[in-house]
């Protein structure tokens, strides 16, 4: 495995100083890997920010759960209030931050839908008490007590007790296509280091450019 500076790019190494990456993809599944290193609890954990009807910004941890050129991707309820959010404006913000290395991620696109395809891959490879559990939750609506929650789940684990678990209708995923991507590493007396890649178009070279901390 590289180390927390190391990626290859081009065919080549560079290593040492991550601002000489020449694209993000690689330096950021560089750090990621460091990450699940040193980090105590989900490394894959990022902060999803959305934006609702008036322009109001919403933001919830969220966790990743693929990335490749074509995107970072998380699953969650269609009718939750991101899921509802996502399909009026389909721009979003993550943000990954690792404390025990003392750096984040910022990344910002346009969001879409995974296939149904990607959704089921998915949705099997969960824990079956999870998938039943995405069965009983109406996220982000109102719930009368914890009791009616432990009901829906009961209900539902009787309901599948035999066989595979359907993925729901209304549980599916998202890819955040990157528009930008910048780094950031903590540098001692707030002297951090920062690069941003920024692209027109998802087939488009990366443009880098080095930040001001």
């Amino acid at each position: 495995m590289n180390g927390p500076d190391t990626i290859k790019t081009s065919g080549e190494l560079i290593s040492g100083d991550f601002t000489a990456a020449g694209e993000p993809l690689g330096l950021f599944a560089a750090w990621l890997a460091e990450a699940e290193k040193s980090e105590p609890n989900d490394p894959n954990a990022m902060a999803l920010a959305t934006v609702d009807s008036d322009g109001l910004p919403d933001i919830r941890m969220v966790l990743l759960k693929g990335y490749d050129a074509d995107g970072f991707v998380f699953y969650s309820h269609i009718d939750s209030a991101k899921g509802r959010e996502l399909a009026a404006n389909p721009k979003a913000a993550l943000l990954f931050h690792w404390k025990s290395l003392r750096r984040q991620v910022r990344i910002r696109g346009a969001v879409s839908r995974v296939t149904d395809a990607e959704a089921d891959a998915y949705f099997a490879t969960r824990p079956k008490q999870a998938q039943i559990g995405a069965w009983a939750s109406k996220q982000s609506q109102p719930l009368e007590s914890r009791m009616a929650f432990e009901k829906a789940i009961a209900l539902n684990a009787a309901k599948y007790v035999i066989g595979d678990v359907p993925r729901p209708p209304g549980w599916s995923g998202w890819r955040i296509t990157p528009q930008a991507m910048e780094f950031w590493h903590d540098r001692p007396f707030r002297l951090h280091d920062r690069i941003i890649f920024t692209r027109d178009a998802p087939s488009a070279a990366w443009d880098k450019t080095r930040l001001y901390p």
